[in-house]
């Protein structure tokens, strides 16, 4: 490749990053008792500390060049597979991944979006007793429609044969779900149930110097049990790598 394609590519990567996050036109938080935020504040939209009004995801600048760190890092080495987001919200981490592929020219990849669409579960106490007394399936925020993160890829161009959804719960959806390797596994499920349902739906599936991303572990600790949980069943371990205040990552052995 040329130094200006590698240019053209950077800036596009660059300003579709900036626009999905809201960093571009300084979106304005929603007010929430959890995010208490009267302005837009660069330093807590860059670590996904706020609720966006308008803007496509919250994870944040940092959750978001890492995930494009990792989907280019996995691309260059030939790491065969999808990708997959398993808790969408407006679909901008999607989004990305599918403007990723795009800016590469890689048309034999697929980008799978997973969600309810009618935001998380009511807690299963009984099988999982650490999700007792969440509270996420009451947070009508969360709950996007799909139509709605369809009609963003759309906004974008990217909404094409190369972006596949999975709608429903998932531990109906990601089972049986038609997917071969994945390359890219990113779970933001908050919940002990969802991360575990993914991890177990498609953890095996990750080919080998795949990424595993979890955007929750440090926000959730339900989430993080989850994980450990997973991992400490199957006798693995791995080294987890900070991206910031929540979202760690580690590659496949």
């Amino acid at each position: 490749m040329s130094d200006e394609a590698a240019r053209l590519r950077k800036l596009y990567l660059d300003l579709i990053e900036t626009a999905i996050t809201g960093l571009i036109y300084r979106d304005p938080p929603q007010q929430t008792k959890r995010w208490k935020t009267l302005s837009f504040a660069e330093d807590r939209r860059a670590i996904g500390r706020d609720l966006p009004s308008s803007a496509h995801s919250m994870i944040g600048t940092a959750r978001m060049r890492n995930l494009r760190q990792l989907a280019e890092t996995v691309i260059a080495e030939g790491v065969p597979g999808d990708f997959i987001e398993t808790g969408v919200w407006r679909g901008g981490a999607c989004i990305y991944l599918r403007a990723i592929l795009a800016a590469h020219g890689l048309t034999d990849r697929t980008v799978w979006v997973a969600d309810s669409f009618q935001g998380l579960p009511p807690p299963d106490a009984e099988k999982y007793p650490r999700d007792r007394g969440d509270r996420h399936h009451r947070n009508a925020a969360l709950a996007i429609s799909r139509a709605e993160v369809e009609e963003n890829f759309r906004r974008y161009g990217l909404l094409d044969a190369q972006v596949r959804f999975l709608e429903g719960w998932f531990r109906d959806t990601l089972p049986g779900a038609p997917i071969g390797r994945l390359a890219l596994l990113r779970l933001d499920g908050d919940m002990y149930e969802s991360t575990w349902d993914a991890l177990a739906a498609l953890y095996d599936r990750v080919s080998p110097g795949g990424a595993v991303i979890v955007d929750d572990f440090g926000a959730v600790p339900a989430c993080a049990e989850a994980v450990r949980d997973f991992l400490g069943e199957r006798g693995e371990t791995v080294e987890f790598t900070e991206i910031d205040w929540t979202g760690v990552w580690w590659r496949k052995a």
